[in-house]
Order: C-alpha cells, then structure tokens, then sequence
C-alpha cells in the first residue's frame, strides 16, 4: 500500500563503505518509479523528494497528482509519449524518453527533468504497467537551449542569423507568389565598421552593431523581419511593400542610424549608414535574386556616396553584361578543365640588330570551332569574375614547360594583380624554378604599370622576391598610369616597356615623339632597358633606334604564333649567351 519503496540496501554500513544506492541516484539527480497505468498508482525510489524538491512524496502517489507539478509549456508528457506510443509491446516492454520541466511549487523555479522508461502491456495490448528513471538535465537543456538559439538567431545582436533570415526570407517570397503580393527587401550596410575597429577596437565595433539592431528595431513594423546578414549588414523584409513605401522605409532606418552618436565604452561615437532595397518578386522571383540583387543596389548606392539609398530598378544594359558575364565564365572555365588556354608566343627584337631577344608569351583561348580568343577580350572579363588567378597557373606551366623543352629559350610571362600576393602561384613558381635551374635567369615577369602604382611597397616586396629566386622583372604598358621614375627606380625593375599607344603615332605626333623620346632619355640615364611595344612601321622603328630604345615589339617585327617557332629561329638565333646578355 505504501507509495514509496526504499531502493535496495548495503549490505553493511560502516565506515568506509558505499553509502545507500538512493543516495546515490539522488547525487546524480535521478530517481527511479514504478508506475501501474490500469490505477494510476505511482511508486517512487526513497530519494524522490530529495531529487524532485517537494516536501512530501505522498503528494505525487499518482500519475494524475505527478501531473500536476509540470510546466505548463511542456510539449509533451510521460502519459502523452506512452498512452499515445505508436509502437506494440512483444512482450519486452516499449522503450520510451522524454523530456519536460517540473515546477515543485510556484515559489520555485522549474527545472528539466529526461524521463526514460520501458512500458508494458496488457492483455488489450494498451499500456498496463510502464518503469523509468527521472534524471534532472538543467545544466544539458541550457546548451540545447542556446545551441538551437545560435542555430537561428544572432549570438551578438539577438536578431536572426543568416541561415534563418534566408529561410524566413524564402517562405516571404512564396507567400507574396502564391497570394500575388509584393514585399520589401532591404540590406543595411553600417559604413567604415572596419575602419572603427582598427581605430577602437573590435569590442567597440561590437558595441556599435548592438546599437544599430536595436535602432533598426525600433523603427520596424510588427510583422516586419530583422537579421544579420553578414559582419555589418543587415537585411529588413517588410511586408505588404510597395516601392514608394520601401524609399521611405528606407530612409526612416538611415536617419535612425545617423541621427544621433553611438555612445561606447571609449566614448561617444558617430555612424553612418548605406541601403540597397527590392521589390519582390516583381524584380526577383528566387531567394538568389533578391540577395544579390539587393547587394547590388547597395554597391550602386555606395559610389555614388556614403549614406545613400539605392533601390534596384531592371536595367536592360546591366542585365546584358551579367549575362555576358556568365557566359564568359563558362567559356573561361570550360577552356581550363579542356585545356583549351593555350600560350602564343610575340617576339621582341634588339631594335639596332633585330637580332631575337626573347618572346612574350601570351594567353590565347581556343574556341570549340578552332577560333581563337586574344587575352584583349577574356582578361578584363578574368579580372572582374575572380579568374584570373587560374589563367595566370596556366600560363606558367605553358612558359616553364617551353623554357624546359628548349633550353636557349627566353620568355616574358605577364602577371595579373591578384596573383602578385597569391601564395598557390608563388608556391607553383617557387616549385617550377627549384626543378629547373636554369629556367630562372631566362625568366622575365611583367606587371603593368598600374598594379605597380596601386601598392608601391607592395610592388617592391615582389620584385625583391622574383629577383631572389633570379628572375627579371618589367614594367608592361609604362606611360599610361604615369607613374614617376622615381617610384621605378624605387621597384629596381630591370625593363620598361613604353605602352604602344604612344608608340603607333610616333611617325605623325610630335608630342608622343617628345614623351617616348624623354622617357627612353630617363630610363637609360637610371641603367633601365626599353622596350616599345605595338611598332607599326619602319618610321616609327627608326626614330626609337635613333632616341636608344633598347627592344622593338609589334606587327612590324612579328606577331603572336600559337605554333612555336624556335624550329625556324634556332638557326638565326644568337647564342644563348649573348641574347642574354644584351636583355640584361
């Protein structure tokens, strides 16, 4: 009759041995029932009030009266997992577990309890009988708890993470389809977020996206969405939007953002904000559109200035160079895994001697027709699509496997910008010199003039590194960034190749005759070789040689071949020395 059963005993209790097994469980919070469904009777381990908190166990004798002391949020209860178990009972019993929070009394606070038990069966073959174990699992509910809040929501801010806004952005965007309404979507970028964190601190910087959450937030509408999207943007749906209402929307999250300092840690600080908007699904119908579209706008919106608001409109012009953009990359891509990016090879002659110096070699795609492609037309397209990076790994192998195949040979290879800090191409040429020695003094690297002036110390540390490994270096398309001599003389090039459009008018123009005279005139006073490239005509190549340019280059000497022609110029070549000599 009595409903509480003492666990089993130690068979002795002196000092030193094992204390009561119900002492036990009640240490590690758990406690074991025995539970008969057919009259509710609800038997209990000797250390149940200890692990429940109550007073008196006989206030829990029943599964009705246990009942009684659970949360009213519990998704589920032992009676709903077992009563409800879709699962028959063999004659082993149904093993269940479910978790839920028990509050003793009001004055105390609920704590989570895992119930894990077996039941068993009657003759009916519903649940008759049913024994488990309670275990208290706070301390494991409270990481569950802030894993599956981290898994939605902003650990910094509080608001959606990414992963949740695109998926409550997702369901928006069908609603809006399927009911033919249209919605909002905006991306708020905070300005300079990485250039207070230089100044402050990142801890400021945290301080500062805190405080814009809670400004946005302020100005939203109830059934509106707010996440962060990435370090300092984030994206606002506001639904049931028109355009006129999105600009006003818009702006009202600017002013909030603007409109008064942000008061830190290090004191009062002011910000600034950029918005991009869209309306969909008028001007995007997938997930993908309205992001990207939206980052556009605000992209669009921050060069025109900071602070601005910019809502995307459908551009006929825009919309033919993205495709031309992805039909570009297709081609790109499709020509390096086919191995269709091949090298052409332009010569560059002693310009008193038109003795052979060495070639450039030049990047050329060929088509699935046979037609090939000039680096003219792919690199700006590379350069603008992030592949770049891949052609210039291609066009080392093609010059390193040439270089190698015909030991006299002597190449000039250009490198795009992106490539000048890539630690994959320096590894590959680092790789391509250390397995060919001799390939390094043959070996010239061109940049343009313009990756030479964007980052003067950066260029610097490049050049010292080529000349390490015992390469040359030249500076391509010279004239046209105006860079000054003295910052050329800063790199320590070994060449200057004085860009053709001042060469092909040289026959006609007296001031490009001036400014190639003068530039040829600085490079040899500072011990620099020239080289003029896109030579046209006999003219043009006298008066260089006249003036002391070192190299002529262009349609008068010869054009790119994709057929290497050392075969023909083996014979007329000068010795290896002598050509290398002269380049140096």
């Amino acid at each position: 009759m009595s409903t509480i059963v003492p666990a089993a005993q130690s068979h002795s209790t002196s000092a030193g041995e094992l204390p009561d097994i119900a002492e036990i469980a009640a240490s590690i919070g758990e406690v074991a029932y025995l539970w008969r469904i057919d009259s509710d009777a609800l038997v209990w381990g000797a250390n149940a009030c200890k692990v429940l908190n109550i007073s008196d166990a006989a206030t829990i004798a029943s599964g009705r009266a246990f009942a009684g002391l659970l949360g009213p949020d519990n998704a589920r209860s032992r009676y709903d997992t077992v009563m409800n178990s879709p699962l028959r009972d063999g004659g082993a019993g149904v093993p269940y577990q479910v978790q839920y929070a028990i509050a003793a009394s009001p004055a105390v606070t609920p704590f989570w309890v895992e119930d894990t038990g077996r039941w068993f069966a009657g003759p009916d073959g519903r649940p008759v009988r049913a024994h488990g174990m309670i275990r208290i699992i706070n301390e494991r509910r409270a990481k569950e708890e802030r894993l599956d809040f981290l898994s939605r929501y902003d650990d910094l801010t509080g608001e959606m993470n990414r992963r949740q806004l695109i998926e409550t952005l997702g369901t928006t965007l069908e609603d809006a389809i399927k009911l033919r309404t249209t919605f909002g979507f905006l991306v708020v970028a905070v300005d300079d977020l990485a250039r207070v964190n230089e100044a402050y601190g990142f801890a400021v910087g945290d301080e500062l996206i805190i405080a814009c959450a809670k400004r946005l937030r302020a100005k939203m509408r109830g059934g509106d969405s707010l996440g962060r999207l990435s370090g300092n943007k984030f994206g606002i749906i506001l639904k049931e939007c028109s355009p006129e209402e999105l600009s006003v929307a818009a702006e009202r999250f600017l002013v909030s953002v603007r409109d008064d300092v942000i008061r830190t840690t290090t004191g009062p600080v002011a910000v600034t904000a950029s918005v991009g908007g869209i309306i969909a699904p008028r001007h995007a119908q997938t997930v993908h559109d309205v992001l990207s579209r939206a980052h556009e706008a605000l992209h669009a919106g921050k060069l025109r200035r900071r602070g601005a608001v910019e809502v995307f409109r459908p551009n006929v012009e825009r919309d033919a160079l993205r495709r031309e953009n992805m039909r570009a990359s297709d081609e790109i891509i499709g020509a390096l895994n086919e191995r269709r990016i091949l090298a052409a090879f332009e010569p560059v002659v002693e310009a008193a001697s038109r003795r052979p110096a060495f070639h450039e070699c030049l990047m050329r795609i060929r088509r699935a027709d046979g037609t090939l492609v000039t680096a003219t037309e792919i690199m700006p397209i590379a350069e603008r699509l992030g592949l770049v990076r891949l052609i210039d790994h291609r066009m080392l192998e093609h010059a390193v496997a040439e270089m190698t195949a015909v030991p006299d040979l002597q190449l000039s290879l250009n490198v795009s910008p992106e490539s000048i800090n890539d630690g994959s191409w320096w590894s590959a040429l680092t790789a391509s010199l250390a397995s060919h020695p001799g390939i390094a003094p043959r070996l010239i690297i061109e940049i343009t003039e313009s990756a030479a002036i964007r980052d003067i110390d950066e260029a610097r540390d490049f050049v010292a590194r080529l000349k390490d490994l015992g390469c040359r270096i030249a500076i391509d398309d010279f004239g046209a960034g105006y860079t000054s001599f003295r910052n050329i003389r800063k790199l320590g090039v070994d060449l200057v190749k004085i860009d053709g459009s001042f060469v092909t008018p040289l026959a006609t123009s007296p001031d490009d005759q001036a400014f190639v005279r003068t530039l040829i005139a600085l490079a040899r006073q500072l011990g620099l070789k020239t080289v003029a490239e896109w030579v046209q005509d006999e003219v043009a190549a006298g008066m260089l040689r006249a003036w002391g340019c070192d190299y002529l280059q262009g349609a008068l000497i010869g054009s790119a071949s994709v057929a290497p022609p050392w075969s023909q110029a083996a014979s007329e070549a000068p010795p290896a020395s002598a050509t290398a000599a002269a380049v140096r």
